[in-house]
């Protein structure tokens, strides 16, 4: 028989032994359920996603409106706005496409109401950055005009270890707030517009141009990807196998003690 001390050591630790593993399992367990109710959203999300970017575009949401806009019900919707290209205060974003790296084009457009937004005109390529820094609006390219596209949140910040420098034209986000404040405008809309619908050739009349023929090359307007990252399948199966594993190491655990137990009952018979 073991003596007194050893016996509530080792109950001590079977005790412990099983509340890590219950507290593990459960943990896990959780996860890949949360995993699993992500996932039905995530594909509820590109659903709605994929029907709204098909739709008819509407006019963009007006000043009264701006304090509802959220990418929930707003995010790649189809939007129409009219106004007069403000060209000398374009910016340039940092943008990696399927074309290469090089920015996009981001003008604001004066609206009739006197609000500004913020338009991303298009791709260009990273070697014409001095050009359209110093021409954002081409010879010939009317200042008023219409543009068709999908409505866009704002990118706080600069992304990750990188900071914008409104000072030095170095923008890495598409921060609606700190393009207006930089650029001055004074009742600047809070999300922006990517030009070009998708199956479409144009974004805009009279700019980005209203047919194939007419199209210039730059910039690239129409290059917005609408897709969502989704691998929680992958995930809950990685908690929930991890949680089988804490199953099973705590089933091989009690059997050891159980074998254990039953070699020692002899041995225990015989000194008495």
């Amino acid at each position: 028989m073991l003596p007194a001390p050893r016996a509530t050591a080792r109950r001590l630790r079977q005790t412990v032994l099983a509340l890590v593993g219950i507290a593990l399992f459960s943990v896990f367990l959780a996860l890949g359920t949360w995993q699993v109710q992500r996932r039905e959203w995530k594909l509820a999300l590109i659903e709605r996603v994929e029907q709204r970017v098909h739709a008819a575009p509407t006019t963009a949401p007006a000043l009264r409106d701006w304090p509802k806009v959220n990418a929930a019900s707003h995010e790649y919707l189809p939007v129409t706005v009219q106004g007069r290209w403000l060209g000398d205060k374009t910016v340039l974003t940092q943008a990696v496409t399927q074309l290469g790296a090089g920015f996009w084009v981001m003008s604001p457009l004066q609206q009739d109401d006197g609000t500004q937004v913020l338009v991303n005109r298009g791709f260009v390529p990273q070697d014409q950055r001095a050009q359209w820094l110093a021409t954002p609006l081409p010879t010939g390219m009317p200042a008023s005009t219409v543009v068709h596209g999908l409505l866009r949140m704002t990118e706080p910040g600069g992304g990750f270890l990188r900071t914008n420098n409104p000072a030095q034209q170095r923008w890495h986000s598409r921060d609606v707030a700190a393009i207006s404040q930089a650029m001055k405008l004074p009742q600047a809309a809070p999300y922006f517009v990517d030009a070009g619908l998708p199956g479409s050739t144009h974004g805009s009349s009279g700019s980005t141009a209203a047919s194939a023929t007419s199209a210039p090359e730059w910039p690239r307007a129409g290059m917005t990807v609408v897709r969502f990252h989704n691998s929680h399948l992958v995930y809950a199966l990685t908690w929930y196998g991890l949680a089988c594993m804490v199953a099973g190491a705590g089933w091989y655990v009690a059997r050891y003690e159980r074998r254990l137990r039953g070699l020692e009952a002899p041995t225990t018979h015989r000194l008495r």
